[in-house]
């Protein structure tokens, strides 16, 4: 057994690995209802004179839980949620859904994605698989890490970006039972949508399923619509609500892109 997982491990290697997690510095974007201070990445503790004869360097991160490609468990939004201790490092290891409105965006950036985008999709590729992850492309990413660029705030003060809506949502969980969803923008609904709303209400429905979700995603324009996989890493900080991530996904090496 050890020797066929070994071999498993040098098959994956061979295909193609793809980074969906942005890197993170003190200037990354971060939602503005986060106090100021809240970031200090790379602070140097003990710097490699401080020991005579025994050079090393030890640095402290401080960062909020939600911080630039990050997961939102159920605790999020819900207060008797599950937090990062209830869930199993299987969970976050997961074939990976796309489903690519990237082009109705270019036309709208208040685009919300649709039952007929996913029934489109389903036609062409397939039913969604049971305990998958579907990730949203609009590519929203592409505008990191400008937090203007993100936000897309018009002459009026109202942000402009793509989102779901509880309808698509209920569905990919009631209908085809997916076990986490994913975007590249700021939250789960459409600025405009949670603006009417006084509330993020399509995030705070995802988290009242006792899912999770990954926010501003990366690189999804370079993953075939369907056959990779997603792992997502985070650290292992008991209660935690939500964690910054490093989320890659792994696809056949001569994937065809589809459109």
């Amino acid at each position: 057994m050890t020797e066929n997982l070994w071999e498993l491990l040098e098959n994956l290697k061979d295909l193609e690995w793809i980074e969906l997690s942005h890197t993170l510095t003190n200037e990354s974007p971060f939602w503005d209802g986060i106090p100021k201070g809240a970031v200090e990445l790379g602070t140097v503790l003990v710097n490699y004179d401080y020991i005579e004869g025994m050079p090393l360097q030890i640095q402290s991160f401080k960062f909020p839980g939600q911080f630039g490609t990050h997961i939102d468990y159920p605790k999020h939004f819900i207060e008797n949620g599950r937090n990062s201790d209830d869930f199993h490092i299987k969970d976050t290891v997961l074939p990976l859904v796309i489903i690519d409105v990237s082009e109705q965006v270019k036309n709208n950036f208040d685009y919300e994605l649709t039952l007929e985008d996913i029934a489109n999709f389903e036609i062409k590729h397939g039913r969604i698989p049971k305990n998958s992850f579907v990730a949203m492309r609009t590519d929203w990413s592409k505008r990191w890490p400008d937090k203007t660029l993100l936000e897309n705030v018009d002459y009026d003060g109202k942000e402009h970006f793509p989102g779901w809506t509880i309808e698509t949502l209920n569905y990919l969980f009631k209908e085809r039972e997916v076990a986490g969803i994913g975007h590249e923008t700021l939250d789960t609904d459409s600025a405009i949508t949670s603006a009417a709303a006084g509330d993020l209400q399509a995030e705070r429905y995802v988290l009242a399923q006792d899912k999770f979700q990954i926010e501003m995603l990366t690189n999804l324009d370079k993953i075939p619509l369907t056959g990779a996989l997603i792992f997502i890493a985070a650290p292992k900080i008991s209660g935690a609500n939500g964690l910054p991530v490093r989320a890659w996904a792994v696809v056949p090496s001569k994937h065809k892109k589809h459109k």
